[in-house]
């Protein structure tokens, strides 16, 4: 992932516009856009008021690619999952783990009469 792409979804994660965050920072919109799409670098100076901006310590900004470094495909896609719910809202994962806790559940249950019917 480019600081672009990075810049972009922790400004979404914050539910934030590109217009906001360009104008709190003092940058024309239009600008703040190619940088998140990759088409202009930003200096170091303009991608530390982005991260105060988003609230967010410069080194996040560049974790993103670390963190997928070492793992496999099926676990990149689990941990890309994992990231997407962590954006999500209070009330949406509280909803999201009670699907999962149900699938759980069934699943004990399932194994569980499973075991006790092989042993009859």
């Amino acid at each position: 992932m480019s600081i672009g792409e990075n810049i972009k979804m922790v400004r979404e994660a914050k539910k934030l516009s590109q217009k906001q965050v360009a104008l709190s920072i003092d940058m024309d919109p239009s600008q703040y856009s190619k940088i998140e799409k990759g088409k202009t670098d930003p200096s170091v100076s303009t991608v530390e008021k982005i991260s105060a901006a988003l609230g967010v310590s410069l080194s996040e900004l560049f974790q993103s690619d670390e963190i997928f470094k070492d793992i496999n495909s099926i676990d990149k896609t689990i941990m890309e999952k994992i990231k997407l719910i962590e954006q999500l809202d209070d009330q949406e994962k509280n909803s999201l783990f009670n699907i999962i806790d149900g699938l759980f559940a069934k699943k004990r249950l399932k194994d569980s009469l499973s075991s006790a019917l092989s042993g009859v």
